[in-house]
């Protein structure tokens, strides 16, 4: 009898990434990735974001304790500086879709039409939307595409303002404590003033009126991070900023503190899920 092979697995779908950026809207950028297999560190931005998944299943977990499961269709809202991580489920891939909207353009148009301002308590909020999902794609698809930059803005004013009108009807994961964060303020100013400065930990603890232990255990319940892992945080944030203001790789390793190039690809790829070079490509 002839003998016959067994069946092979079918190849894994390719992982592919694409972002855009318009020069005429600085305020808005935004990013697709297929097939992801990425994993994320706890980060944060500077910028608001809003999440899609298209497809598989992923895990999202911000400042509070209790991971929320995502699946195909939910969006999530993440306020500037929140710190959060989304990854697929354990040797899976997944599809999803980022929009990152500068937190003070932002700010601006929620005042134009007299909508209470982004707080720094502001939550995240999960939503299960079909309807609103789909406007979510709508509007990826138009700033994707060739329309004009007028289209574009108009489409994505009236969609955050729908979505700021319905309040985003889902889960709230609640916001850092305004005290705490107002007392680390002095902390935040020394590590935003010096990133690439090793400052002691009694230092920032000094600046806080607290003991280490208080600030590492305060600093945690802020922002989801311990002081260093916030400041490296930080630097990746301006790592962005630098590589597209035409920066070298190399320079901005050496002006934020890395011991070299590939230590700043390794950080930077453990919070971005790219190198600094397909970011900047």
């Amino acid at each position: 009898m002839p003998r016959t092979s067994a069946p092979q697995p079918a190849p894994a779908a390719e992982s592919i990434e694409t972002f855009w950026r318009d020069p005429a809207l600085p305020h808005v950028e935004s990013r697709r990735a297929c097939h992801s297999r990425a994993c994320y560190r706890p980060h944060s931005h500077p910028s608001v974001s809003i999440g899609a998944v298209d497809e598989g299943n992923s895990l999202f977990s911000g400042a509070a304790d209790t991971p929320v499961a995502l699946h195909p269709g939910t969006l999530v809202f993440v306020p500037a500086q929140r710190v959060h991580a989304c990854n697929p489920a354990r040797d899976k891939a997944w599809s999803y879709q980022m929009l990152y909207l500068d937190a003070a353009w932002l700010q601006a148009l929620r005042h134009e039409y007299a909508l209470a301002p982004l707080a720094a308590d502001e939550p995240v909020r999960i939503v299960d939307d079909p309807a609103l999902y789909a406007r979510f794609c709508q509007l990826n698809t138009l700033l994707f595409s060739a329309a004009a930059a007028s289209d574009k803005e108009a489409a994505l004013i009236e969609f955050i303002g729908d979505c700021d009108a319905s309040q985003a009807r889902g889960i709230e994961v609640p916001g850092p404590s305004a005290v705490q964060t107002q007392r680390l303020q002095p902390a935040f100013e020394r590590l935003q003033q010096a990133p690439a400065a090793d400052v002691p930990l009694q230092e920032l603890a000094q600046l806080a009126g607290m003991s280490r232990y208080q600030l590492i255990r305060s600093f945690r319940a802020a922002t989801g991070m311990t002081p260093h892992a916030w400041q490296l945080n930080l630097c990746i944030n301006l790592a962005k900023e630098r590589l597209l203001a035409g920066a070298s790789l190399a320079d901005v390793a050496y002006g934020l503190g890395f011991a070299d190039q590939a230590h700043l690809q390794r950080v930077f790829k453990a919070h971005t899920g790219i190198t600094p070079g397909r970011f900047r490509a």
